[in-house]
């Protein structure tokens, strides 16, 4: 645009800045309570790695390969579940692009593919987010509890159990309230020492020779369960989506933390399988599973649980993070009791929300032992990321071909995601069945059933509330200079941004935000 351009534009700005009506109350977002445009890129993507928890996964994820496949069809196998989060994260930029929303996939399929798939994601991401706290923090402790016992303190029965996981959920908790800031900076310091020393040891092998490779396993359904793991892994690369309102340039920031955090871990977690398969890995994988019985020094030992133990905890503190979000998205639209909405005034938290999660997180982990239980957890949660991905692919498809921006690329993307997730959810259930379990099929069915359920009673007695769906965060008054925007009322007559001059009596319904917000 030329100068003239420019100052004639902007003359026509100032024009009608003095003929813009006033809005009978301001323009305000449903999220503006959790505290807008604070938080860096570092911050933001500090919250999505942790949620993997890379430093932890980079010794599970060896483990699961050398015990369920031959080394190089584990390593293959990561390498396509990384292209596959890859993919995802693809689909999911479509929305992070266009808008901000404390739900993240919730909100985001809402846009694409209505309420019902909405609710259905909502009770996946729940479920996923509830799950990974629960799995992380049970592991987390008992990586603890093992750097205790290692040092000389009495942590065993039942009482000295649960004072483990009561200090060490006290301790999340506080993390969290404190604020979204001090949090993201604590996990992230947490993770980055574990995650260095766990490199390191991995490069360094024992007696400084490389143990010869690993056997070649092969495993029922081991393929299956290699990428199921390592699905799992990566899963938690969109949590920092459900702090879009929070970033502070939300559709750059999300966006381009969604797509690095696969790729980065995603880099890591290969390099952890191409160190099983040379052998790199046998180390620290007997240190792991045998302690001081495997020969190595106690000093090692200790360190390795306490890395491992702050790599869970971090990850059982950010999985917490990102659901306390949705939770109060829901209460926001009055989907859950409104008392899921109270947020701390100086910190800006939801700390009802956050209150309720860690301790049902902390119940659920302490009353945790290794038994079917805890295996038919892992699939449930397993299944729920699949399922959860699977919807933003399709809703990524739906909501581009809406808006009349759909491309190529991304259309080739989302179908390849969506027909992979689909094949392995169906591989996951078929496999649980011929291994003779029922009851993970079972729990996976109704759980995947219960947002239609939920959509079903809301329409039947608060159809209303069906309407408040798909809450995000939009641009207020002040983000507006007069007479740059025009301002309409939504379904419920709140004032939003809409595009173009809104007519007499017009009522927005909602959709994206556009440019503006």
């Amino acid at each position: 645009m030329t100068s003239e351009g420019t100052m004639s534009a902007l003359s026509d700005a100032i024009t009608r800045s003095f003929s813009a009506e006033e809005l009978d109350r301001p323009a305000m977002s449903p999220l503006r309570a959790l505290g807008r445009r604070r938080l860096s890129g570092v911050e933001v993507l500090a919250q999505s790695v942790a949620t993997t928890a890379p430093a932890a996964s980079m010794v599970v994820l060896p483990m699961t390969m050398l015990r369920n496949a031959s080394p190089l069809v584990g390593l293959l196998t990561i390498l396509g579940a990384t292209i596959l989060i890859s993919l995802i994260a693809l689909c999911v930029t479509q929305f992070t692009r266009r808008q901000a929303a404390a739900g993240g996939l919730y909100s985001f399929v809402f846009q694409g593919l209505g309420t019902r798939a909405a609710l259905t994601t909502g009770v996946a991401v729940l479920v996923k987010y509830l799950g990974s706290a629960t799995l992380t923090l049970y592991s987390g402790s008992a990586a603890l509890t093992a750097v205790l016992r290692e040092v000389g303190v009495d942590v065993d029965g039942p009482v000295a159990t649960l004072a483990v996981h009561a200090v060490v959920a006290a301790a999340a908790l506080a993390v969290l309230v404190r604020g979204a800031r001090f949090a993201a900076l604590a996990i992230l310091a947490v993770e980055a020492g574990s995650l260095l020393f766990i490199v390191a040891l991995t490069l360094l092998p024992a007696a400084g020779t490389v143990p010869p490779p690993a056997e070649p396993v092969t495993a029922p359904h081991g393929v299956l369960y290699v990428a199921l793991g390592a699905i799992f892994a990566l899963a938690g690369f969109e949590s920092a989506t459900f702090f879009g309102p929070e970033a502070k340039r939300p559709l750059i920031t999300i966006t381009r933390t969604v797509l690095l955090t696969p790729m980065i871990c995603g880099g890591l977690f290969v390099f952890a399988a191409w160190a099983a398969w040379t052998g790199r890995s046998t180390t620290i994988v007997d240190v792991y599973l045998h302690g001081t019985d495997s020969g190595a020094p106690t000093l090692l030992v200790v360190a390795l649980n306490l890395g491992l133990a702050c790599s869970w905890l971090a990850s059982a503190t950010a999985s917490s993070h990102a659901a306390s979000r949705l939770v109060y998205t829901m209460g926001v639209e009055r989907l859950l009791p409104p008392f899921f909405t109270a947020v701390h005034r100086r910190f800006r938290t939801p700390y009802a929300a956050l209150l309720a999660i860690v301790l049902l997180v902390a119940a659920a982990s302490a009353l945790l032992a290794p038994s079917p239980v805890l295996d038919t957890l892992r699939d449930v949660v397993r299944a729920m990321v699949v399922a959860a991905y699977v919807l933003v692919a399709v809703a990524s498809i739906r909501f581009l071909r809406r808006i009349r921006e759909q491309t190529r690329g991304v259309l080739l993307a989302a179908f390849a995601a969506s027909l992979a997730g689909i094949a392995l959810l169906g591989y996951l259930l078929v496999a649980r069945i011929l291994d003779g379990d029922i009851a993970g099929p079972a729990v996976i069915a109704a759980l995947l059933s219960a947002g239609l359920l939920w959509h079903r009673r809301l329409l039947r007695r608060r159809p209303g509330d069906l309407d408040r769906v798909g809450a995000f965060d939009h641009a207020e008054s002040d983000d507006v200079l007069p007479g740059a925007g025009v301002f309409a009322p939504d379904a419920h007559g709140n004032p939003v941004l809409v595009a173009g001059r809104a007519p007499p009596g017009h009522r927005h319904r909602g959709g994206p935000p556009t440019d503006a917000s």
